[in-house]
Formats: structure tokens, sequence, C-alpha cells
């Protein structure tokens, strides 16, 4: 049988820069006894010397976490984030004489979020960025052409992705339940829920819209749109932004028209009916830079008149003005 006796000493509470935490020293000298005597039982004061090395150990963990808190980066929490497409189809509105009207299901995405207490005198908005990476949307007139809507600078590569904020509150999609804002310092945990939803609802001219004939010649519509929509944390002071989730949606829709029909009866709404659910990606992606600034979408794109027979001029309108080119033209606004 041994005998153990134990001593300490503490290194690194003194004057240098690098901080050393407490240290146990253990001496171990075997001193022999006989195998029928028992070892004397530890005396008090040497369980006190043990309990006051447990103490300084336990205060030195808890002073590092303190010295080191997490980043509003690191400790905000995403609880439950969800996300679908409506499943139901796309409804159609012939009751115009001059547009037919249609509304596509919408798109719908919410999150809950915790965040623990922020320390820093800080501010953070929490919530939705838009941005369009490709647009497909076509209106044919049977034998005449037919018209777009087109972003030039994304059809043209030029750019990966625009935005598709609401034009107010750039960079977000909306502002209303769209984001939240987080004021340092706080106390205490504070929970959040951020949500939005989109959808399209246009009118589409059942005559060629570059004639003032208002004869229906409207024959089929064809659109094809992706999206990725990011849930984001923005300091409003130094801009640092932290993307929590990234979502990637696509909206697809063909309307076949026969003009010839009664009013009521021309549109009927042909295959993809049920639309594709979106897509949590398990890998967050970057925001493009043009997804965070002006222009957006809608104040970006052009519609364009494509006519079928050679020798007439295509037709650009945009906000600002109406361009023509001949049909091999690009244009880019």
């Amino acid at each position: 049988m041994f005998f153990f006796f134990f001593f300490f000493f503490l290194e690194g509470w003194g004057g240098r820069k690098e901080r050393v935490g407490p240290k146990l020293m253990v001496i171990l000298p075997a001193v022999s006894m006989r195998l029928s005597s028992s070892p004397p039982p530890p005396s008090p004061e040497l369980w006190a010397l043990l309990w006051i090395v447990l103490q300084y150990s336990a205060m030195g963990c808890i002073q590092s976490l303190k010295c080191k808190p997490k980043s509003f980066r690191d400790s905000v929490i995403v609880l439950e984030l969800s996300t679908s497409i409506d499943s139901n189809p796309t409804s159609i509105d012939e009751a115009s004489s001059v547009v037919l009207r249609y509304r596509t299901p919408h798109f719908r995405a919410h999150a809950r979020l915790l965040v623990p207490p922020v320390a820093a005198k800080e501010t953070w908005t929490i919530g939705w960025i838009q941005a369009c990476n490709h647009m497909m949307f076509y209106n044919t007139y049977g034998d005449k052409g037919k018209s777009s809507w087109e972003l030039p600078d994304l059809r043209d590569g030029k750019i990966q992705a625009i935005s598709d904020s609401d034009g107010v509150n750039y960079p977000w999609y909306g502002n209303t339940t769209e984001t939240c804002t987080v004021v340092g310092p706080t106390k205490k945990d504070s929970k959040f829920a951020v949500s939005m939803n989109d959808n399209f609802y246009p009118s589409v001219t059942w005559g060629v819209p570059v004639s003032d004939s208002n004869v229906p010649l409207l024959s089929s519509i064809q659109r094809d749109q992706s999206f990725t929509t990011w849930l984001v944390a923005i300091n409003q002071a130094t801009s640092e932004t932290v993307v929590l989730r990234t979502i990637r949606w696509r909206m697809r829709l063909h309307i076949q028209v026969d003009p010839e029909k009664p009013l009521g009866q021309r549109a009927v709404l042909k295959e993809p009916v049920a639309q594709e659910q979106p897509q949590i990606l398990g890998k967050n992606e970057p925001i493009p830079p043009k997804a965070m600034v002006k222009p957006n979408a809608n104040d970006a794109q052009v519609l364009m008149w494509r006519p079928k027979k050679d020798g007439e001029m295509c037709q650009c309108w945009t906000r600002a003005k109406t361009m023509q080119c001949d049909a091999d033209t690009l244009v880019n606004s």
C-alpha cells in the first residue's frame, strides 16, 4: 500500500501578458507500509486544500468564458424555418375584354429566431432578401409576333441576379412582416418571427400591344422565373451581413389561348399545374452584390415586341422611353 501527499502552486496570476491557468502539481513519494496496516485517513487540512484548488480551477474557466462572449453572428439561432408554394393552381380571369389576368399560387417563407442577450450597443435588422436569377416571360400573338418582359443585364449574363426588393426598403423584400430589429444592449433572450410571400398577378392584352386594335390575337402565355431568398441579419452601423438560411424556388406557367372562342372560354391552364416546392439549401449561398442595391427587377425590366415578319422593327418600352431596333438587335437599357 502507498500513502500519497499532495501540494499545489498557482502560476500566471501576476503581471504576465500571457495568462496561464491554475495548475496542480502532485508529488507521489511512496512510503512502504505493512500490508496489514490501513493508510491514515486524509486530514481536514488536505480536504480543504483540494477544495480550494477545485474552486480556483472553476473560477478560471468561468472567467475565460466571460472574457470571450459570442458575437452576434455566432449567437443568433434559427428555431424554425418553413417554406412552401400553395397547392392551388393558377387562376385565370377573363372578365375584361381588354386584358387577360391570371394569379399564380403564393410562395411563402416563415422563420422564428432566438437572439441571446446582445452585449454591445449595436442595432441589427433581421429579415428576407430576394433576388431574381432567371426570367423567361413570353406572350405570343399567333403569326404576328410575341411580346416579352426582359431583364437585359440578367438576360445577357452581365449580372448573376437582380434585386427583388419592394423598391423602397433596399435590400429588404419588404418592411412589415418581412423584417425585425434588435437594438442592443439587451439583458434577456429575444424571440422574433419574420415572414414573406410572393406571387404573380399580371394583365396581358388580348390584342397585339403595338397595335391600336383590340382584336383578340393572344394565343399563349409562357413564364419561367427562378429566385433565391435569403434569411439575413445586417448590422445597421457597419453593414456586416450574416446569411442565416438560403432558399431557392421557381414558378412556371403555361396558358394556352384560343382567341376565336367567346370571352370567358378562351384560356386553358396547361402543365405544370402544380409547382415544384421550394428548396432549403444545406449550405448557404453568398448574396450577389446586385441583389443588394438599386435597381430592382420591376424598375429594370423592359417590354419587348418581336414581330415574326422579316423587316419589321422590334420595339422596346422602358419606364423612361420607347425604342426601336431591327429584329436581331438586343436592347440594353
